[in-house]
Parts: C-alpha cells; sequence; structure tokens
C-alpha cells in the first residue's frame, strides 16, 4: 500500500503491434503481478491524440481534472465505449474490462508528461491491443488499461466512430478556451473594465448569450430548434468580433517582431493596456466562436444518420474549429509572452529608480508607475502560465567567472526572464570589454589594459552569459538598472577564440573572441579563478568553425585584385595598340 501523499503513477508501455495474448506474454514486475487481467476497473483510451476516454471507476486523483462530455450525447458515448470494447477480445470484454467500457466517465487531457507515465513501464505486458499496467493512488491499487491512439486511429475504427470523436474534439475545444477565458476573470476586471467600455459589452453580450446555450443543451443533452434559433443568427456578428481581434493581435505581434530591442520595450509599454484588452477580447471571441461551432455540430450531429452529409459537416467543423483555435492561441501566446515577460523584468530591476512614466500614461510620477506594472502583471500572470508555464529559476552554472564578493542572484533573477524555453545557461562571467582586435587596439592595447586595471574592481563592467544557443553581452549596470542587453550574438557565428595574458604587468588573463562580425576581448579581474577563465574558453571553443561559404569568399577575395591586374593590363595594351593604330591612320591622310 503506498502512502496517501504519494501522487497517483501510472505504469504502461506502448502497443506491440500484437492483439493476440498468446503473442504478448504477460511479464508484470510490480508487486501486484498476481492480479488478473479480470480485475481491470478502469480504462483509459486516447482516442483523439492528446485526449482521452476514462471508462470505468475514476481514480481520485483523477477526478480534478476530468473533462466532462458537455455536448457529446448519449448515443456518441455508448458508439465510443462499443468501439472501444471491441478492441479487446471476446474473453476479456466479457469480464471486467468490459464493465468498465460499459461506463464512460468522461475525458481527460494527457499532457507530454501524462503521456511519458503511461509509455513508462516498458517492461509491462500488452493485452489484447491495451497496455496493462497500474494506477497506483491514495485509495489502493487498481489495474488500467492504456489504449494508445495507434489502436484507436485504424480505418476501421475511425470510419465507425468518426463523428462521435469530432464531437469529442469538438469539446475539448470548447473546454480548453473556456479554462483560458475563466483564468482571465481577474484581468478583465481589474484592467479592462476601464477602457472600451461599449466594444466590450458587444463582445460580452455575446458570449454570454453563447454560454447560456450551451449550458442549455449540456443540462438537456440535446439542440432542440428553439434553443438553436437563439443563436442562429449570431454568426456574423462572432465572425466580425472573432476577425477584428485577430487582426488587433496580428498587428501587435508584427509590431513586436519588426522593432529592435528599445522599440519593442517601448511599444510594450505604451501599448500595455491595449494589449491586455485585445488578448482578452481574442480569447474571449473564440469561446464564443468555439461554442456556437460546437451547438452547430450538435444539431448536425443529430442529423447524421439520416443524412451523410451532416455526418460529413460535424468533420468539417471541428477541423475548422480546431484550427482558428490553435491560431488565435499561438499569437495570444506569442503576445502575452512578450508583454509578461516585460513586465518580469521590471519587477526585477533592483537597481531602477524609475520606470518609463508612459506605461501609467502620468508622466514624472515613477511611484504609479510602479503600482500599474505590477497591477499588471498581477493581473496577467494566471493567463501567461496557463498559455505559456514560466520557466523555473536559474541557477548559477558550472563555470562563474566573478569576483567572490559579487552578488549572483539579482543577475540571474531578471536573466532567467531572456532565456527561451529549453535554453541552458552554461557559463556566466563579469568581465571588462574592450574591442580586442579594432584598427586602435594595436596601438593603444597596453594602455587600455593598464587603465582596466586601475579602475574599481570590485565593480564588474560587463556581464556575459553564455548558454547552449547564444552569447548574450551587457553593461552590468544598464542590465540591473534598466534590463538591457548590447549583443546577442548566436553560438554559430563564434570563429576563434584565444586566452592571453595581459601585458600589464597584473597577471590577468584575456579572452579574444572572434566572431563573424566582430572582435571582441574580455579582461578579467586579477581575483578571478583563472581555471574558470579557461573553462569559458573551453566553452565557447566548442563552437569554433569557419563555414565553407565564408572560406570559399575569402579564398575568392585573395585571387580577386590579380584578375583585375591582369584585366587591367589587357585593357591598356589594347587602348595603346588602339592609339597607334589612330595615328597611322592619321598621317596616311
Amino acid at each position: 500500500m503506498p502512502d496517501p501523499s504519494d501522487s497517483m503513477e501510472i505504469a504502461a508501455r506502448e502497443e506491440n503491434g500484437q492483439s493476440n495474448a498468446t503473442d504478448s506474454p504477460v511479464d508484470d514486475p510490480t508487486p501486484n503481478s498476481d492480479i488478473d487481467s479480470t480485475t481491470v476497473s478502469t480504462v483509459i483510451a486516447e482516442v483523439l491524440p492528446g485526449v482521452a476516454v476514462v471508462s470505468g471507476e475514476v481514480p481520485d486523483e483523477l477526478k480534478l481534472d476530468l473533462i466532462d462530455f458537455g455536448l457529446v450525447s448519449a448515443a456518441d458515448r455508448k458508439q465510443i465505449s462499443m468501439v472501444l470494447a471491441s478492441l479487446g477480445n471476446t474473453a476479456t470484454v466479457a469480464g471486467n474490462l468490459g464493465n468498465a467500457f460499459a461506463s464512460v466517465q468522461g475525458l481527460y487531457r494527457l499532457s507530454d508528461s501524462t503521456r511519458a507515465l503511461l509509455k513508462a513501464g516498458g517492461a509491462l505486458a500488452t493485452k489484447d491491443g491495451a497496455n496493462l499496467g497500474t494506477v497506483i493512488s491514495s485509495s489502493g491499487l487498481a489495474q488500467a488499461r492504456f489504449i494508445p491512439v495507434t489502436a484507436v486511429s485504424s480505418a476501421q475504427t475511425a470510419a465507425a466512430v468518426g463523428p462521435a470523436l469530432a464531437m469529442v474534439a469538438l469539446q475539448m475545444q470548447l473546454s480548453e478556451i473556456t479554462g483560458l477565458v475563466r483564468t482571465n476573470i481577474a484581468l478583465t476586471s481589474q484592467v479592462l473594465t476601464t477602457i472600451r467600455h461599449e466594444q466590450w459589452a458587444e463582445l460580452t453580450g455575446l458570449v454570454t448569450t453563447v454560454d447560456h446555450a450551451v449550458d442549455k443543451a449540456r443540462e438537456i443533452e440535446s439542440v432542440p430548434t428553439t434553443l438553436w434559433d437563439t443563436v442562429a443568427g449570431k454568426e456574423a456578428d462572432l465572425r466580425k468580433q472573432l476577425e477584428l481581434y485577430r487582426l488587433n493581435v496580428g498587428n501587435h505581434v508584427r509590431q513586436i517582431h519588426q522593432l529592435d530591442t528599445r522599440g519593442r520595450r517601448e511599444y510594450l509599454e505604451t501599448s500595455a493596456e491595449a494589449i491586455l484588452f485585445d488578448a482578452n477580447a481574442l480569447l474571449s471571441s473564440v469561446k464564443a466562436w468555439t461554442g456556437y461551432q460546437a451547438l452547430h455540430a450538435a444539431r448536425a450531429r443529430a442529423a447524421a444518420p439520416e443524412d451523410a452529409g451532416e455526418a460529413r459537416l460535424v468533420d468539417a467543423i471541428a477541423r475548422d474549429t480546431g484550427k482558428r483555435l490553435g491560431s488565435a492561441l499561438t499569437d495570444t501566446t506569442s503576445l502575452v509572452d512578450s508583454l509578461t515577460r516585460e513586465l518580469r523584468i521590471i519587477a526585477e530591476l533592483p537597481g531602477r529608480d524609475a520606470l518609463p512614466q508612459s506605461l501609467t500614461r502620468k508622466r514624472r510620477d515613477s511611484k504609479a508607475a510602479r503600482q500599474t506594472s505590477a497591477r499588471l502583471l498581477e493581473a496577467i500572470e494566471p493567463l501567461a502560465d496557463a498559455l505559456h508555464p514560466p520557466a523555473p529559476p536559474l541557477e548559477a552554472p558550472g563555470v562563474v567567472c566573478a569576483p567572490e564578493s559579487l552578488d549572483l542572484e539579482p543577475h540571474l533573477r531578471i536573466l532567467r526572464w531572456f532565456l527561451e524555453d529549453g535554453e541552458t545557461l552554461r557559463v556566466l562571467g563579469f568581465p571588462d570589454q574592450l574591442d580586442a582586435l579594432g584598427p586602435l587596439s594595436a596601438i593603444f592595447s597596453v594602455a587600455k589594459e593598464r587603465f582596466a586595471a586601475a579602475i574599481d574592481k570590485a565593480a564588474a563592467k560587463t556581464l556575459v552569459a553564455v548558454t547552449d544557443r547564444r552569447i548574450i553581452a551587457a553593461k552590468a549596470n544598464a542590465f540591473l538598472e534598466q534590463g538591457e542587453i548590447g549583443q546577442d550574438i548566436p553560438i554559430g557565428r563564434v570563429r576563434y577564440v584565444r586566452v592571453a595574458t595581459t601585458q600589464d604587468g597584473s597577471g590577468r588573463l584575456a579572452i579574444d573572441l572572434i566572431t563573424r562580425d566582430e572582435n571582441i576581448r574580455w579582461l578579467f579581474h586579477a581575483d578571478i579563478d583563472n581555471t574558470q577563465v579557461e573553462a569559458l574558453a573551453a566553452v565557447l571553443a566548442e563552437s569554433m568553425s569557419i563555414p565553407d561559404a565564408e572560406r570559399d569568399e575569402l579564398q575568392r577575395r585573395r585571387y580577386a585584385p590579380i584578375e583585375a591586374g591582369k584585366k587591367g593590363e589587357s585593357t591598356g595594351t589594347m587602348s595603346t595598340e588602339s592609339t597607334g593604330s589612330e595615328a597611322t591612320t592619321g598621317d596616311a591622310e
């Protein structure tokens, strides 16, 4: 018996392509391997990619995330149960597995982590086209079957249950967007009620109308004509709202992508309220549109047994609605990510005395700016986290080139919001940066190094962060006070790295970095461990390369002056010959 505080653990393995139980001997190494397949009480069948139908007894840990069938009719639920049950053999279906299929409980969204758990038990047996595993819950042990989408999506099965699964897809789409809009209630109440009142009232009126119809349809498990008539004439209005806010959000995204770092920050700060309004309005309009299409599909599904065209319409509605939802979520996620990142950076700036006044539209009022920034961040964070879970806090990497007295925490808190998904911080350094190989450095390099050695050693001038994708460099003060970076260099542009001892007599190490476009010298304080500096150089050296195209271009330049010289000589000879010919002709005349 597991500890009641332990979370549920599902172990199963992927289908091995064999449905004959005799070809797949049971080899369950779990402590409860003596549990016979006839004790199966729960079935988790992935009917669509990432969407599962849960049948039989529902463990407590699944109940919180279980999604009801909503507009999926009782007839469709029964059809799904029958088709899923047919995936097992006669003996198994006659047992408790068949009983489990007889009672479909709801829908469940399979995240990547959940799917990984379901597929983790490589030593467990495959039985009857399904994977046999154990659900460990606070209530004890229960056998569970996981049926992967590959088993359900066979041609024969898809033909039998396709329209019903289209309704499942629509219900999941509606559930997803409804959850996001519900998350956004705080944003609406805190920020959006003070602007664009008329636009917001028009949109919320449509959303409320559709929501009411969806709730009634779920209650009576049908979409009768009188109920459909309450929303049937709203399609043009819903489409107008959807297109309006889709265009608004798309415009924000284009503006952000076209501007440089400073311009992007200014745009986000001056347009924060408009961005919040448009992002929230797009999600609300998509929710209303999805609800409307779900009602439309339910009407068509009811008529499908007598009209094959209606069945095809259900599939078309589910497909098109899914595309619209996916596009809207992509744009909204990009926009909300950009704004949230900016607000989070502002919140982490310990050295910034005043924020941009345009954020509150009250110039010379830094206190109000801070309050507005905090209020916007508080309002948008739940939605931002739902759309795109934030990365965990950064920890100091294995290589740190910094004085021991330097506090890394403020830098790491800000740097966290500059890294992309999956990006790994490998090195953090705090050198003085000089343009190592510029035309003046050959003359003044020693003077520069002596000057750098004379400055306050406790104040690092440059922050250098090396990840598995790029090199980020910034003036340390500007990074802490303004959240600004100066250079963002993809590691693929590193051409050469060298470690050298400075010529100022201090014994300090320097790193010369040559990229495709820049020559950079970093000077490290004497109290920084040389082994860490050499480790930084080693990490950069991993990316040293000269692409063939650049090498070919350099080689072409080698021969260009020679070819030009030959061409000039040839032209000169031809000119002389021509002049001589003309002189001869003149004498003849």
